[in-house]
């Protein structure tokens, strides 16, 4: 018994250090400031400054606007922890994070997550990472799964109400890694008619996707279902005991790069926004294409959202076809009147025949004229000299423009004084 009492004691002293040490070890991180307002000024002390160059590079109009949107990810895995990283370091205003597993040493091949957070939660310890890289990000977390009843009702109320305006949020994000969760937020995001992004990767890691789902104008995630669900085969009896699937965080990385500047152009309204691009890391390929709804989707709000959606284009189409034509504006011949500077314009063109260096003459070509090998409106600035063989000119032999010798007559000293007269 004494032994025993021992025995804890020295365990909880062992103990009481190592959380002294992390204290410690915590304590030693400079933690900054917030910062009320994102500034363009490139100083080393700016975190904002290398994003707010993309206004004046004249990518973004206004980037200040990223503070004022909230975006939900559901699932912080491999996918959606990178995910949630970015979006932090890029200023986003909120970020909801639902998920109900543990950090694992298993998932360290991955991104973000560290060794020392094994054991713990997987929202809290994204949340506590995040706030660090970027105190000026609000977080909320919720640690459960969204598939049961009362969490999927809730699940709902956070997505209608979490936003910064106590509103609905502006994006979701869907990383999860099961249908059952991805049905879950397809039905939340139908019923309450929120734009979302789902995104994946595949069980032998070398290839993933994401997609942009709007309610009624493209495919929810029940249109068009994987084969498997479709051949009601219960997607838990695949998964074998002792066998789990391949991950890399090549491939988790790059999908959740492809995510984030989606989401980007969504929210800050540049670029065009990818309806579904897919990724081959086999060989490197980047499928893309536009997924229309299914009118026969099972899913009964998925094809309201479509009925409401088809009858706002039409009212659409109505609108703009009785549209009254604007009147055509006619051009008005330019008029040049008397002004107080006394400013007017003279017509330079040359009408009379050009004298020639050497006191010939030779006639311009007159405004308007066509002349063979031109385009139309360009006139010669100078005549052509005669070909060779053409009839000689005596009057002009000598001259700049013929292309007769000079006469053997001429003198050297007369040639230079007709070079120095040009």
């Amino acid at each position: 018994m004494t032994e025993s009492l021992e025995n804890l004691r020295e365990k909880i002293a062992s103990l009481e250090k190592e959380l002294q040490q992390e204290k410690e070890r915590n304590d030693s991180f400079k933690k900054r400031e917030k910062i009320a307002e994102m500034s363009s000024e490139v100083v080393d002390s700016n975190p904002y400054s290398r994003l707010m160059a993309l206004k004046r590079m004249g990518i973004v109009e206004n980037y200040e606007k990223i503070r004022d949107y909230t975006v939900a990810v559901v699932g912080v895995g491999g996918v959606g922890s990178v995910t949630a990283e970015m979006l932090t370091r890029c200023g986003i205003g909120k970020l909801l994070l639902f998920d109900y597993d543990k950090v694992e040493l298993a998932n360290m091949n991955r991104l973000f997550f560290q060794p020392h957070q094994a054991g713990q939660s997987k929202v809290e310890a994204a949340a506590g990472t995040l706030l660090a890289i970027n105190p000026d990000v609000q977080f909320e977390v919720h640690n459960y799964n969204i598939t049961t009843v009362d969490n999927f009702d809730h699940f709902m109320n956070r997505i209608s109400k979490g936003s910064l305006t106590e509103g609905p949020v502006d994006i979701v994000l869907s990383c999860v890694d099961n249908y059952e969760a991805r049905m879950a937020v397809n039905r939340a995001c139908n019923e309450l008619n929120q734009t979302w992004f789902e995104s994946g990767v595949s069980e032998n890691a070398v290839s993933g996707h994401i997609q942009f789902l709007v309610p009624g104008e493209t495919a929810c995630f029940d249109c068009a279902p994987p084969l498997v669900v479709a051949s009601q085969i219960d997607e838990r009896t695949l998964k074998k005991d002792g066998v789990c699937a391949a991950s890399l965080p090549t491939t988790m990385g790059i999908v959740a790069g492809l995510l984030v500047q989606n989401v980007l152009k969504y929210l800050l309204k540049f670029g065009v926004v990818s309806s579904y691009l897919g990724y081959n890391a086999l060989l490197d390929y980047f499928p893309s294409m536009v997924v229309r709804p299914n009118p026969t989707c099972e899913d009964n709000w998925c094809r309201r959202r479509q009925q409401e959606y088809a009858a706002a284009e039409a009212v659409r189409a109505t609108q703009a076809a009785t549209a009254a034509p604007q009147p055509q504006q006619q051009e008005e011949a330019v008029t040049h009147e008397d002004n107080s500077w006394g400013i007017c314009l003279v017509d330079e063109t040359p009408t009379e025949p050009r004298t020639d260096p050497a006191g010939g003459t030779s006639p311009v070509t007159p405004p308007g004229a066509v002349v063979g090998g031109l385009a139309p409106g360009i006139r010669v600035a100078y005549d052509r000299p005669a070909a060779d063989g053409a009839e000689d000119d005596s009057d002009n032999r000598g001259a700049v423009g013929s292309s007769a010798p000079p006469a053997p007559d001429v003198t050297l000293e007369e040639l230079m004084a007709t070079m120095k007269s040009l």
